[in-house]
């Protein structure tokens, strides 16, 4: 059975996610596309909130 690959705009927001909790800034984004670049802002903002809700360190 083959695995399936992660659709791009979920791993966008994954990547998006990670940058944020390691600090990097929103000007970090390595996408051009406007929704890849979306999901990325979406997951980066998404780590900045959890990480001032004090879920990460």
């Amino acid at each position: 059975m083959r695995r399936q690959k992660r659709d791009k705009l979920g791993r966008a927001y994954s990547n998006g996610y990670q940058a944020g909790l390691s600090g990097r800034t929103k000007e970090n984004c390595p996408y051009q596309n406007t929704n890849a670049k979306s999901e990325w802002l979406g997951g980066w903002r998404e780590a900045l909130t959890d990480k001032n809700m004090g879920l990460f360190k």
